[in-house]
Formats: C-alpha cells, structure tokens, sequence
C-alpha cells in the first residue's frame, strides 16, 4: 500500500503546486480579480499626471516671462510686491490667516 501511495505522490505535490499558483493568479497582488483596483489606481496617477504637467506648464511661463530678455513688468512687480510684503495705494488687500 505505501508503494501505491509513493506513485501518486509526484502527482499530488504537481496538483498542489497548480493550485497553488492557479489561486495566486485569481487573487494576489497581481492577480485578475485585482484588476479593478491597478484600473483605479492608473485613472488617479493620471489625474495627478495631467495637474503636475498644467503646473509645470504654468511656472515655465512663468520662468520665462522672468528672463532677462523678455521681462515682463507686471509679473516682476506682482513678484516684487508678494515678496516685500508692499501694497499700492489703489490696491484692495485682504488679509487671511496663514
């Protein structure tokens, strides 16, 4: 009888092995049914892809308008105010708690 069993043995350890991975495939980290969740997490990245590009965008234009050769005078005095700390006269300033 325990030689019967011996013969069966490389089939049942082969079984367990595909059983084994057949589960992991369904339902690890990388498995099918995770699928919604790498979905979601993708559209979020690419949200927060999109926003980084538009402020990226947003402070080279910035930057550029800072450059010596074109010098924009209402971006240096908006600049030149907020970092002062001055005000002008006509200027409605409305102040917030940090």
């Amino acid at each position: 009888m325990l030689a019967r069993l011996r013969s069966y043995l490389p089939t049942a350890a082969l079984a367990l092995l595909i059983v084994y991975f057949g589960v992991h495939a369904f339902t690890g980290e990388q498995g099918l049914l995770s699928s919604n969740l790498r979905d979601e997490t993708l559209t979020a990245k690419t949200r927060e892809l999109a926003a980084l590009q538009a402020q990226r965008e947003d402070l080279e234009k910035r930057a550029r308008l800072l450059r010596d050769t074109s010098l924009s005078a209402d971006l240096l005095e908006e600049r030149a105010r907020s970092l002062l700390g001055f005000a002008d006269p006509r200027d409605y300033v409305i102040r917030t708690k940090p």
